[in-house]
């Protein structure tokens, strides 16, 4: 893969060097590498069983791996990296005797959060369950779980969230309300890494999308230098997982 100059300003929030992931003799991840600013949304795309959630994992210190990452400039298990880091699991890890208010006052207590109150009062009547706060985790419905998931990413106001596949299971209204929250956590400096298989739930967000097939970045597209091109985000995808071209430069 060719390296892409990157010419922002940003702050390096996230940086991944030459990481890979191996499950006895399957190679997940293959020497990934990627770079993301603060205040920046990057986007892992690729089908399934490309690696996206593998390396997010990774990133988020679930998985043993060979390599590097760093958070803000900090080991990325080490406790200081972990106070300032938000995940959103592809499938939502919900205890089911705790109800949605109890799952948003363990994470309070757990990021031992002061003057979260009106935050987590926000998050729930954003994604429609202030009138839910009583259920338990194993009463909500996928799409119910999936929004209470992205509540508890949120609630500590990490300075880097990652979202493994968020789209999948939320109505029309959740989603768009995803898609504005995405960028209000651009704008506050926030960076945001969203891993999809889905190009159109992401077309107008991303700053940088890493296409990702067979465990390997294939290409990186920069949104600043496709201005102008005569070709999609889409049509570049394409190319890469159907078999074309699979190392480009954008």
């Amino acid at each position: 893969m060719k390296t892409v100059h990157n010419d922002r300003k940003g702050k390096t929030m996230l940086e991944v060097s030459h990481v890979t992931k191996r499950y006895r003799k399957v190679c997940a991840n293959d020497d990934i590498n990627l770079t993301i600013p603060d205040g920046e949304i990057g986007v892992l795309l690729g089908p399934n069983g490309a690696g996206k959630s593998t390396i997010i994992k990774c990133i988020m210190g679930f998985l043993k791996y060979e390599g590097q990452i760093r958070v803000n400039g900090l080991n990325n298990k080490s406790i200081e990296a972990k106070k300032i880091m938000g995940y959103v699991p592809e499938i939502p890890s919900l205890y089911p005797n705790l109800t949605v208010d109890e799952h948003l006052e363990f994470i309070a207590r757990v990021y031992k959060l002061k003057d979260y109150k009106e935050e987590k009062e926000a998050l729930l009547q954003r994604f429609d369950l202030a009138d839910k706060k009583k259920k338990f985790g194993d009463e909500l419905s996928k799409g119910m779980q999936q929004k209470l998931s992205i509540c508890c990413g949120l609630l500590p106001c990490p300075k880097l969230i990652l979202f493994d596949e968020p789209m999948i299971g939320l109505d029309p209204h959740a989603i768009k309300e995803l898609k504005l929250l995405f960028q209000e956590l651009r704008a506050r400096g926030c960076m945001v890494l969203v891993s999809t298989h889905m190009i159109d739930s992401i077309e107008e967000l991303w700053d940088t999308t890493y296409i990702m097939k067979q465990g390997k970045i294939a290409s990186v597209v920069e949104r600043q230098n496709l201005q102008g091109s005569d070709k999609s985000l889409e049509d570049i995808f394409f190319e890469i997982t159907e078999g074309a071209d699979a190392e480009r430069e954008v």
